[in-house]
Order: C-alpha cells, then sequence, then structure tokens
C-alpha cells in the first residue's frame, strides 16, 4: 500500500463513516478498484487504525456528552444522564450480538461482493430519501426507540448499509427530533467501534513483523481531520433535511457497483 492509499483510504473513511453514504460500502469499492493485493492482517490493521481515528473525531465533537454518559454510569442516580446512558447500552445490544454471533458469515460479504454492496447503498438510499420526506418533531429518544435504532445499526453491519443513514433515518421515521436523532446515532456507535478495536487487539491477528508506520499514521491523520468536518456537518445536514442529495448519490453508485460486478460497465 503506498502512502497515496492509504491517504485515499483515510479520506473516505473519514467522511463516509458520518456522511450517510456507507464506509464500509466505499472501503470494498475502493479495494475492488485499486486491487487488494495486501496481507489480510495488514487490511485489517489499517482498518482498526482508521476506525480509531473516527472514533477519537466523534470523542472530541461530542465530549461534553460523552462526560455527561460517564457520570451517569458511575454515580448511579436515576437522572437525565443515568438514562441517557441506559439508552446507549441499549442501542449497542442489537450489534454486539449480531457481530459476536455471526462474525465469520459477515466476514464473508466483505470480500469483493461488489453486486451485494451496490444492492445495499440502494437500499441505503431509499432511506435517507423517505427519512428526508418525513416529518419532524421534537420527540426525544425512549428505551424502545433505543431498541429499535439498535437493530438498525446491526443490519448497517452490511457493507453498503450507511450506518449513520440507517440509525438517523430510523430515529426521523420514529418522530425523533433531528438533531437529537443525529446526537444519539454518532454517540452510540464509540463504545461498539472501541469494543471491537479491543477485540482485534487481544485476538493477537494484527501482529506484524514488519507494519508500515508512516502510511498508518497518514490514514489516521486523514481519516481524523476529515472525520472532524464530515460530523460536524452532518448534523447541519440533518437538520436542514439534506439527505436527499445522499440517497441519490447512494443509488448512481449503487447502480454502477452492480452493473461492474455483473461485468456489464
Amino acid at each position: 500500500m503506498s502512502w497515496l492509499e492509504a491517504a485515499l483510504l483515510g479520506l473516505i473513511q473519514g467522511l463516509t463513516e458520518f456522511l450517510p453514504v456507507s464506509s464500509s460500502g466505499h472501503i470494498e469499492l475502493v479495494k475492488y478498484i485499486f486491487g487488494d493485493q495486501q496481507a489480510p492482517e495488514t487490511g485489517m490493521l489499517m482498518t482498526v487504525v482508521l476506525h480509531a481515528a473516527t472514533a477519537l473525531s466523534t470523542i472530541v465533537i461530542f465530549r461534553k456528552e460523552i462526560i455527561e454518559i460517564f457520570k451517569g454510569l458511575f454515580q448511579f442516580k436515576w437522572n437525565d444522564e443515568f438514562k441517557f446512558s441506559l439508552k446507549i447500552i441499549i442501542s449497542m445490544m442489537p450489534a454486539a450480538f449480531v457481530g459476536v454471533l455471526f462474525e465469520e458469515e459477515l466476514e464473508q460479504l466483505f470480500d469483493h461482493q461488489i453486486v451485494f454492496v451496490g444492492s445495499m447503498l440502494i437500499v441505503t438510499a431509499i432511506l435517507l430519501f423517505f427519512a428526508d420526506k418525513a416529518k419532524n418533531t421534537n420527540k426525544d429518544v425512549s428505551y424502545k426507540h433505543s431498541l429499535i435504532i439498535g437493530i438498525s445499526q446491526a443490519i448497517a453491519i452490511l457493507p453498503g448499509i450507511s450506518r449513520s443513514g440507517a440509525t438517523i433515518s430510523t430515529s426521523v421515521l420514529l418522530g425523533i427530533d433531528r438533531t437529537k436523532a443525529a446526537r444519539f446515532s454518532f454517540l452510540m456507535v464509540v463504545p461498539l467501534i472501541l469494543g471491537k478495536m479491543a477485540k482485534d487487539l487481544l485476538s493477537g491477528e494484527l501482529m506484524q513483523e514488519s507494519v508500515n508506520f508512516s502510511n498508518l499514521g497518514i490514514g489516521f491523520i486523514v481519516s481524523f481531520l476529515t472525520g472532524l468536518l464530515a460530523c460536524t456537518w452532518m448534523i447541519q445536514l440533518v437538520k436542514k433535511s439534506k439527505l436527499t442529495y445522499f440517497a441519490i448519490y447512494c443509488l448512481i453508485i449503487g447502480v454502477i457497483a452492480i452493473f461492474a460486478g455483473l461485468n456489464i460497465l
């Protein structure tokens, strides 16, 4: 992997982790275009580094909310912070359950399955279109909502289904305030990212005799900086109901990916 490819992967991860266009789907498309000749473990290490960068950008932007979550967990008082912490935990459970029990089956979908990725991008486009047309209300996230949004996050493990797109769209369709929906969507994924990173590190599969730290550093920095911009931008876009543009983008890329996978192009 060259430094340019590392920077490109960082740019894509940083943008697509927050923008509703599927980071996993775009990473698979980039690998398909460039040809993924690297060792699987090296690819996994870069993936962990890029996700660490976007997790850090989320922590930086929502540092006040994250501090409140920790306060709620450790104070053990039935206040708003503790209730919100419980909702975050509930939202994590479906994705954690699916990720642990179906890890091997899911990994098979991340092996140049371009037609599948394209199909899921079209599903993302449909979700975003309907969410943008939904009426805005002032509902807060309830415990029931947390579980439903968590289920949508579990489905978004599939490459091509945007995690932020699925969770925000689900929230908006449930009638949750758009700003609160974006905030909850970005906060609920941080524990899962950190948990997945810890699992990968403890598994020992990432240990390599030779690691290109410069490429990892480039990928991390680019992913972190673009993540900061994309997260802030996405919150504003959700407020202004501008998701239709991303729906059109996902539809176009999805169709192109399907045609490329079927050797029609």
